[in-house]
């Protein structure tokens, strides 16, 4: 029912701000009012698109949507509460304004709501429109990234650009939506844990990160070449499948955008890897090895 999907939106929406703005200082009250703001938008134009859709049709059924405008606007609403170009100006500002553990809720669990929503009506999505959005969304994801110094920033752009690949494929196999999906949250999750517990927030937090704890240098730098998509690491295996579900669709061309675009993702992440694993950076403590002491900075944003 639309009306009860519209409600737990909405409830979403209210029970993340308070985890947002819960620090006080102004930067991030300043992110959960541009949150809440976006949410509150997407939401109304959820609310629009059913009732347009409950007019002509006579039903608040989500699975029964017949008309063109109504598809049209619940896809835009939906792409701006994921944070898809070219509604994702919000995402890294507000990813940059909260806290690590903050904006791993954001870009994982916040992104289930509307993903379900996409699932549940995606035979009467416009194909034309999803598969723009979701090339300029690669584009942007991997172009915006390329010189950001924030990690939570990048980490904001690597979200847009995989949900980006997701888009592409949701009207042609909904399975591999969900299998993308899947392989993307325990990635991002595992950065996220990363760098939580080690206090690392900027470029210069990971070339460091090594002299904190050597085995989980380990692990994110396995994990940033995941996320790049190199084989034969796991998030390989969903680009692969995308551009051959593409092709087989005989979208060719897009494959071969989306293959070139994906280039620039992988280039941040290389630079991320290679600073992370290959690099000592000046050290002010006399002992490179600094894995005894416990971080002593707090995880509020800088």
């Amino acid at each position: 029912h639309w009306f009860l999907a519209w409600v737990g939106l909405e409830l979403n929406t209210m029970s993340i701000i308070p985890i947002l703005a819960k620090h006080h200082y102004p930067r991030a009250t300043e992110a959960a009012t541009k949150y809440f703001i976006i949410q509150a938008v997407a939401s109304s134009l959820i609310l629009f698109s059913s009732i347009m859709n409950a007019w002509y049709t006579g039903t608040w059924n989500i699975t029964q949507l017949s008309t063109y405008p109504s598809t049209v606007t619940l896809t835009i609403a939906l792409f701006m509460k994921l944070g898809l170009a070219p509604m994702h100006f919000w995402l890294p500002e507000v990813m940059q304004g909260t806290t690590l553990t903050s904006a791993l809720i954001i870009t994982t669990w916040q992104k289930l709501p509307p993903m379900s929503l996409l699932l549940m009506t995606t035979n009467h999505l416009p194909p034309l429109i999803i598969i723009t959005m979701a090339i300029a969304s690669i584009l942007v994801g991997g172009w915006s990234g390329l010189n950001q110094v924030q990690m939570r920033k990048i980490m904001a752009f690597s979200s847009i650009a995989h949900l980006g690949w997701m888009m592409a494929i949701l009207t042609m196999s909904q399975k591999l939506t969900i299998l993308t999906l899947m392989i993307y949250l325990m990635m991002t999750s595992s950065l996220f844990l990363t760098m939580i517990s080690t206090s690392t927030k900027t470029f210069k937090d990971m070339s460091q990160m090594w002299t904190t704890s050597p085995t989980l240098t380990t692990t994110c730098m396995l994990t940033l070449l995941s996320l790049g998509g190199l084989p034969p690491l796991i998030g390989f295996l969903p680009k692969w499948f995308i551009l051959k579900e593409l092709i087989n669709n005989h979208l060719i061309l897009t494959a071969i955008i989306m293959a070139i675009l994906s280039l620039l993702s992988l280039m941040f992440y290389m630079r991320l890897t290679y600073t992370t694993t290959l690099t000592i950076s000046p050290n002010t403590t006399n002992s490179m090895m600094k894995w005894r002491f416990k971080p002593t900075s707090t995880t509020n944003p800088t």
